[in-house]
């Protein structure tokens, strides 16, 4: 007789993520013969820039199949630290002892997490947030602590509030500008005062900046370069999003140099190094400046056509409420009183996929129930069709 299977302490409350369930079953559907526009993936639409899959090319043919060193390769370890060191305005430079190589933004993430926190430790998460923080803040048995921005302020939090928020057992916090689900972009003001409330109360700041290089109006600014002290700093950046490379599987963290020893132990016991091929892709991206500039301003730029044609739709409905996304490529609609459901973001969710064939993530995801996320990294013209058919279901409900 099979054994039945019974979840194990460590996952029984663990969520499948929601945004990778939302594609999938977009997926599903298109492959069903559904004309399914699909909102949901946070993924840029653009290929991976040529000058970058042909140093892959060339590194596979040099030979780059082999274990490296689990926190990477000395010369990619190297142009991350020389990357980083182009926002670093007061302090030591970066160096590559502080560098630790990740398969994904999301492995390096979840490495300091478990690193960082533990049994008892409350972490302190704005809210809303990506959905995955919870779930590994969660997995590293330390406690997520949702602090809930203000519509007013775009959904971001102040240091007033977070210090509210704060207890005896605060031992970090999470910070994500440009925000994933909101597009929101934190101030150098407002990210300032964050930091050294932080820097004061002895708390870990683990700082995602996967979309630091996709924002509109003006330069995001990085943890990097306005904290009081890097003693307290994790810096999690990637290839990911601005280089076009999700599925390089490249992310990278910029730690105290006892936090990536202690990252680079565990890591050596999950999953060793990056994938070979794909360190030395990275390592073309960072290195080969001018192409990589040009490739990273003409998908930012597109981005930036998209969003203001989303937002230019979103005009000829004036009782559709949002966010507006200085940053990344999410735009965040408020569809709370939905039907009148507590998951008023699920209950949109379903409806505009059944009805009008568009695929959202609802903002329960976020630990936001009257939100959708909707991202506009695909053609211009599905994202204004798109948004056309989430305000036309939501406005015909009210």
């Amino acid at each position: 007789m099979p054994l039945a299977f019974q979840p194990s302490a460590n996952i029984a409350r663990m969520k499948e993520s929601a945004t990778i369930a939302v594609s999938a079953k977009a997926r599903a559907l298109k492959a069903a013969g559904n004309a399914i526009i699909d909102l949901g993936a946070g993924e840029p639409d653009f290929d991976t820039p040529l000058f970058i899959r042909n140093a892959a090319n060339l590194a596979l043919a040099n030979g780059a199949t082999r274990y490296t060193a689990t926190e990477g390769i000395p010369a990619l370890r190297d142009a991350i630290a020389a990357d980083a060191n182009r926002l670093v305005r007061d302090g030591p430079p970066v160096t590559a002892a502080e560098v630790v190589v990740s398969n994904g933004s999301k492995q390096a993430l979840y490495n300091a997490c478990v690193c960082c926190f533990g049994p008892g430790d409350e972490v302190l998460v704005p809210t809303p947030a990506w959905t995955s923080y919870y779930e590994m803040l969660q997995l590293a048995r330390a406690t997520a602590v949702p602090v809930f921005g203000d519509i007013s302020r775009s959904l971001k939090v102040t240091a007033e509030q977070l210090a509210a928020a704060a207890t005896s057992r605060t031992r970090g916090l999470m910070l994500c500008s440009p925000s994933n689900p909101t597009g929101a972009v934190y101030t150098a003001a407002e990210l300032t005062s964050i930091l050294t409330l932080a820097a004061e109360r002895g708390w870990w700041v683990i700082a995602d900046e996967i979309y630091l290089r996709i924002a509109y109006d003006a330069p995001a600014e990085s943890a990097l370069s306005l904290a009081p002290t890097r003693d307290n700093l994790i810096v999690i950046n990637g290839v990911a999003k601005a280089y076009a490379m999700t599925g390089w599987r490249i992310g990278w963290s910029i730690a105290p140099i006892a936090v990536s020893k202690a990252m680079t132990a565990f890591q050596s016991h999950t999953t060793s190094n990056a994938a070979a091929v794909s360190q030395h892709a990275t390592l073309a991206a960072l290195t080969q400046r001018d192409e990589a500039d040009a490739a990273i301003r003409h998908m930012v730029g597109e981005f930036r056509r998209r969003r203001d044609a989303v937002i230019e739709t979103l005009r000829a409905f004036p009782s559709v409420t949002y966010i507006y996304p200085a940053g990344a490529f999410y735009l965040y609609v408020n569809v709370d009183g939905f039907e009148g459901a507590a998951d008023a973001g699920g209950a949109f969710a379903r409806r505009v996929l059944e009805k009008h064939e568009v695929a959202v993530v609802p903002g329960s995801a976020f630990l936001t129930p009257g939100w959708i996320r909707a991202s506009y990294a695909t053609k211009q013209s599905i994202a204004v069709e798109g948004v056309t058919r989430i305000a036309r279901c939501l406005t015909e409900a009210r």
